[in-house]
């Protein structure tokens, strides 16, 4: 196997705080075969897979006949891999596939992409970053899922009308190494809110905003209960929350960071060096199925739910919402949930797979300032500039998309003459 390590010495030549890791990962806290948004809800991401550690690298072997097997979690990131089966567009490229399968932790994800159960999975960006450096693991990031889809909302029983009214009060968010993370803690900051990690019950400051992580489907009933003052995830949990939960969207996340990524599209490296032409498949019937949902949303959102193909539980009402609804009928410019939609022209998920270096660089330098909890060792050395280059394969991706170039209409697109090539912009 390929030696992934990368050049041990830091780009900033020191070591990195533990507290504040070189890279954009997300946390979890052990391998119990718990449900996998318990898994990411506990703490450091080392530490949640310290039991696949020593197993991992062994399991590296892809399943040899050439039947795309992909598995999922039940959320809109995994949406161009449910709508390329569904639609058909991977038995158009000649690849039988099999329907999706659900699988609800991303441990088991893991472990049955490392196993060969799975040949095509969607992991949150952090995954691959360890699998890929801490284990020797050869995935590789092949395009992005989606962008944007995520949001902090706050209880109806608060005051909190910015992000300054964070202060004094318990916010949770659904991992530490996350997009999530970085994009709350950046917002705080430019406030003069400090982020910090205490015990529930300890006295904060008024200028202190309390950290906490929550599995995704425990914000809703934890907001309802008063127990929370705000959570920051992605969707449908946001809309769930709007709808059942009385929260009130504070911001969206793609209304501060730009067209931000999430969840990426992964495989095995040997499998795409051993089989490129069926590699290449996959990645159109992806590519394909990213522009008809960036073009078709509430279709798509009514196919998925469980009112429609069933790939996601969630009912056809709140798929919708949380893939369409950014606009002023529902007040959110008038509340500051959107403020740069003038500049930025964005929806509340959109659907492009151009992986851009930029963003993975971006993510990784961020987490030096960003306070988390946990196990980051693996972390340290980093550079993002190595990740950038050796973690994502743009090869098949740009192949499909310079076949379908119609995915330059999707909103998250960077304009200009390249579209290849963008600037982050982060703005409050």
């Amino acid at each position: 196997m390929t030696d992934h390590k990368p050049p041990h010495s830091c780009r900033h030549g020191q070591a990195h705080d533990l507290h504040g890791a070189c890279c954009g990962g997300e946390t979890e806290f052990d391998a119990s075969k718990r449900s996998t948004l318990d898994l990411l809800a506990k703490g450091g991401l080392a530490a949640m897979f310290g039991g696949l550690s020593a197993t991992l690298p062994r399991m590296a072997q892809a399943a040899e006949d050439d039947v795309l097997r992909i598995g999922y979690l039940p959320i809109t990131d995994a949406t161009p891999l449910l709508v390329a089966h569904a639609k058909g567009y991977f038995e158009e490229e000649g690849i039988k596939a099999e329907r999706p399968t659900l699988i609800r932790g991303w441990s088991p994800l893991i472990e049955g992409f490392a196993a060969g159960k799975f040949n095509l999975v969607h992991f949150l960006k952090p995954i691959p970053v360890w699998m890929r450096y801490n284990n020797n693991f050869p995935v590789k990031v092949m395009s992005w899922a989606h962008t944007n889809g995520s949001a902090l909302v706050v209880g109806r029983h608060t005051d909190i009308a910015d992000f300054a009214g964070l202060g004094g009060k318990q916010v949770a968010v659904p991992f530490w190494y996350s997009m999530h993370n970085i994009v709350l803690q950046y917002a705080l900051r430019a406030n003069g809110i400090k982020p910090v990690i205490k015990a529930q019950g300890e006295a904060l400051a008024p200028d202190e905003c309390n950290l906490q992580v929550l599995p995704p489907p425990e914000m809703p009933p934890a907001l309802a209960a008063k127990k929370i003052d705000a959570y920051i995830v992605a969707e449908p949990f946001n809309a769930l929350g709007e709808l059942k939960a009385g929260a009130r969207m504070l911001r969206f996340t793609g209304d501060i960071w730009k067209n931000h990524p999430c969840c990426v599209v992964c495989m095995n490296e040997d499998t795409t060096k051993a089989k490129p032409e069926w590699t290449q498949g996959v990645m159109n019937a992806v590519v394909r199925a990213s522009i008809y949902a960036s073009q078709n949303k509430e279709e798509v959102a009514e196919l998925l739910s469980k009112d429609g193909e069933g790939y996601l539980p969630a009912p056809g009402a709140v798929v919708k919402r949380a893939m369409t609804l950014y606009d002023e009928d529902e007040g959110y410019v008038a509340s500051g949930a959107i403020q740069n939609q003038d500049e930025f022209q964005n929806g509340r998920i959109d659907f492009q797979p151009w992986p851009y270096p930029s963003a993975t660089k971006l993510i990784i330098e961020a987490m030096n300032e960003t306070v988390v909890s946990g196990d980051t060792k693996f972390l340290d050395g980093l550079d993002p500039q190595f990740v950038a280059d050796d973690l994502v394969d743009y090869a098949f991706v740009k192949a499909a998309l310079e076949k379908y170039p119609e995915w330059k209409t999707d909103p998250s697109v960077a304009g200009g003459d390249d579209p290849y090539t963008r600037e982050e912009i982060m703005k409050l």
